[in-house]
């Protein structure tokens, strides 16, 4: 009874000001003690991913909250605050509304990053893939929106409720291993057998391909790197290995460094390269 006496006698501006400190200084204490204790509780979690996601979340969510109901709660406690939001809200229907409208995106946003949290179509650590210019690895998952860090170091900032309702490729969500497709271009009169062979002692000489060929597969002498001709073409064959990964940030780096070292053997071994055919037609 004496705390909401003394709070219904704040008309003084410094003890507003007082106030509204030890409310907030409160409230951020309860927020590093509650989100200490959501982390040591997570860390027990079996998967190092979901655990880092789910925390990044629930501490973003918590200081969010929190600070959310020292605000209202501020509001409502000190009288000068609380006259002057009553007058507004009662008497500015319109802006009520425009408010509650612009807080449907938020809201949405704040539902759609709990679904990626608790669903986990990626995770914080995921190397993901949205289109050809959405690419990269998942850096944060706040409320509002995810952040994905390119490979130039850029940050794409997506809503949640964006990226919720998108096709996602998820490189890593279950397994690291990936099939990497090596696409190469052979002349019309290369010989394939031998160009075959190249592309696959060339793979095998590179750090991170790994094979992932099951014990039946490997007593029957199935090759570890599987090359094949997907077409013939008017001007040349083109031909794809299949080369399996360990590590699915290196697969660019590799598909370079196999793509260069099979070059230089296909020159080195007089392999027949593509020659662009023209057709001239006289006017």
């Amino acid at each position: 009874m004496k705390i909401v006496n003394e709070i219904t006698k704040l008309d003084a501006s410094w003890k507003i000001a007082i106030y509204v400190l030890v409310v907030f200084v409160i409230s951020w204490l309860f927020s590093r003690l509650l989100r200490f204790v959501i982390v040591a509780y997570l860390r027990n979690s079996k998967s190092e991913k979901y655990k880092k996601t789910s925390i990044q979340f629930l501490k973003n969510s918590i200081k969010f909250f929190v600070g959310l109901f020292a605000f209202i709660y501020i509001i409502i406690t000190v009288p000068a605050f609380k006259s002057k939001a009553t007058f507004i809200f009662s008497g500015a229907g319109i802006l009520a509304a425009i408010i509650g409208f612009a807080a449907q995106a938020a809201i949405s946003n704040l539902i759609a990053g709990a679904f990626i949290v608790i669903f986990k179509p990626f995770r914080v650590g995921d190397y993901i893939k949205l289109d050809d210019n959405r690419i990269g690895i998942v850096e944060d998952i706040t409320l509002r929106h995810t952040v994905i860090n390119n490979f130039e170091n850029k940050r794409l900032i997506i809503p949640n409720s964006i990226i919720s309702t998108e096709s996602v490729l998820n490189h890593t969500i279950e397994d690291s291993h990936i099939l990497s497709f090596n696409n190469f271009k052979l002349g019309l009169f290369a010989d394939i057998d031998l160009a075959k062979k190249i592309i696959e002692e060339e793979a095998l000489k590179l750090d991170g391909v790994i094979d992932f060929r099951t014990p039946t597969e490997v007593l029957t002498t199935t090759n570890q790197i599987e090359v094949r001709v997907i077409d013939v073409f008017e001007s040349y064959i083109h031909i794809r290995a299949y080369v399996w990964i360990n590590n699915p940030f290196e697969e660019f780096k590799i598909k370079c460094a196999l793509k260069e070292a099979v070059h230089k053997r296909f020159i080195a071994e007089n392999i027949d390269m593509p020659i662009p055919l023209r057709k001239i037609y006289n006017a």
